[in-house]
C-alpha cells in the first residue's frame, strides 16, 4: 500500500516566513494561489509581461511580478503553465535567477522525467499533483474539503523537501483529502497512460463510436447523446463514490447483464490489452513525449486539425444544443487555462 499523508502529518508553519511564486494564473494556478492565501500564506503570482491574467490576479489580492522578478524574490517557485510551454520559460527566466536552497514544485512530472527541465543541484525539486482540476481543487477547499494530491521528491538539495511538499499540500487543502507519495516517474507515466487510454483518449473515442453507431442505425442524434454521453457522469460519479460494485447496485439487472456479455465483445480482452501495452511503451521510452514536443515546435497542425475535426462532430454540436435547453445547461464552465 502507498504511504498517504493527512492534515495531522503536515506541518503549514513550515511555509512561515516563506514566500511562494505560482507561475501561471489558470485553472490550476488560480486555485493554488487562492487556497495558499487563505491559508497564511505569503503568495506572489508571476507571468510573463502582457499576461491577460495580470489584472486579474491582481484584482484578486495579489502581488504580480514577471516569472524571473518571482524567482529572485520567493523562497519556493511552483510551475503551474502547460507542459509544453514550462521549459523554454524555465530557461529564460527561472534557471538564470535561482539560489541555492530554494524549491522548484510541479503538479505534473513531465518536464523533470523527459529531462527537458534540469535544475541546479542545490535546490530542492519536488511535486505537489491534485488529482482534479483547478476549479475543483478551489471549490473542495472553500467547503472545506480538499482533493487528495500526490507527493514525490526528485532532488533533497536541503534535507526538509518533504516537509515543505507536506506544508503546501496542506495549504492548498490537499492534505484533507490525503496525500499520496510516489515518484516522478510513476506520476508522469500512469498520467499520461490513464489520460490517453482510458479517461480521454480511451472514453471520447467510446463515446463517438456508440454515438455514431446508434445514428446510423437511424436513431435520433439527441437519443444517442443522452445514452452514450449524457449518463457517463452519472455512471462515473457513482464508480467515484462506491466503485464499480456501487454502480452495479444502483443500475439495473438487465444493464449489469449487459455489462458482462457486451463489454468484452465491444472491447476484446486481448486485442485492446495489447494496444493498450503499445501505449504504455511509447510513454515508458519517451516516444510520446518526444512526438509531443516535436509536435508544438513543429506549429502543432496535427494537434488543430484534430482538435477542430473534433469540435465539428455532431456529438459535439448535438451535445451543445442540448445541453442550452435542459435544465443542467445554468452549469459555468470551468476555468480553461490562461497564463
Amino acid at each position: 500500500m502507498a504511504k498517504m499523508y493527512y492534515e495531522k502529518d503536515c506541518d503549514l508553519s513550515y511555509l512561515d516566513g516563506k514566500k511562494i511564486a505560482i507561475v501561471g494564473y489558470g485553472s490550476q494556478g488560480h486555485a493554488h494561489a487562492m487556497n495558499l492565501k487563505d491559508s497564511g500564506c505569503d503568495v506572489i503570482v508571476a507571468l510573463y509581461n502582457g499576461s491577460k491574467s495580470w489584472a486579474k490576479a491582481e484584482a484578486e489580492g495579489f502581488t504580480v511580478m514577471t516569472t524571473a522578478d518571482a524567482t529572485k524574490a520567493a523562497d519556493v517557485i511552483m510551475i503551474l503553465i502547460n507542459d509544453e510551454k514550462q521549459a523554454a520559460m524555465y530557461n529564460k527566466d527561472i534557471a538564470p535567477n535561482l539560489t541555492a536552497g530554494k524549491a522548484i514544485m510541479f503538479a505534473h512530472g513531465f518536464n523533470i522525467h523527459y529531462q527537458q527541465i534540469k535544475p541546479p543541484a542545490d535546490v530542492d525539486v519536488l511535486m505537489i499533483a491534485p488529482k482534479g482540476p483547478g476549479h475543483t481543487v478551489r471549490s473542495q477547499y472553500v467547503a472545506g474539503k480538499g482533493v487528495p494530491c500526490l507527493i514525490a521528491v526528485e532532488q533533497n538539495a536541503t534535507g526538509n523537501a518533504y516537509k515543505l511538499g507536506l506544508a503546501y499540500a496542506a495549504g492548498i487543502g490537499g492534505a484533507r483529502g490525503g496525500v499520496m507519495e510516489t515518484t516522478f516517474q510513476d506520476e508522469t507515466e500512469t498520467d499520461l497512460f490513464g489520460e490517453q487510454a482510458v479517461l480521454c483518449g480511451g472514453v471520447v473515442e467510446l463515446m463517438k463510436l456508440g454515438f455514431e453507431t446508434l445514428v446510423e442505425a437511424g436513431y435520433a442524434p439527441e437519443n444517442a447523446y443522452f445514452e452514450c454521453i449524457h449518463e457517463m457522469k452519472l455512471i462515473i460519479d457513482l464508480i467515484n463514490k462506491g466503485g464499480v460494485a456501487m454502480m452495479n447496485y444502483s443500475i439495473s439487472d438487465t444493464a449489469e447483464y449487459g455489462e458482462y456479455v457486451s463489454g468484452p465483445r465491444v472491447l476484446p480482452y486481448e486485442e485492446t490489452k495489447k494496444n493498450m501495452k503499445a501505449v504504455l511503451t511509447d510513454i515508458q521510452n519517451g516516444k510520446f513525449a518526444g512526438n509531443w514536443i516535436a509536435e508544438n515546435k513543429n506549429g502543432r497542425c496535427f494537434f488543430n486539425a484534430s482538435r477542430a475535426m473534433l469540435a465539428k462532430h455532431p456529438m459535439e454540436t448535438v451535445g451543445a444544443e442540448l445541453r442550452k435547453n435542459m435544465l443542467w445547461g445554468d452549469d459555468t464552465n470551468p476555468d480553461t487555462a490562461s497564463n
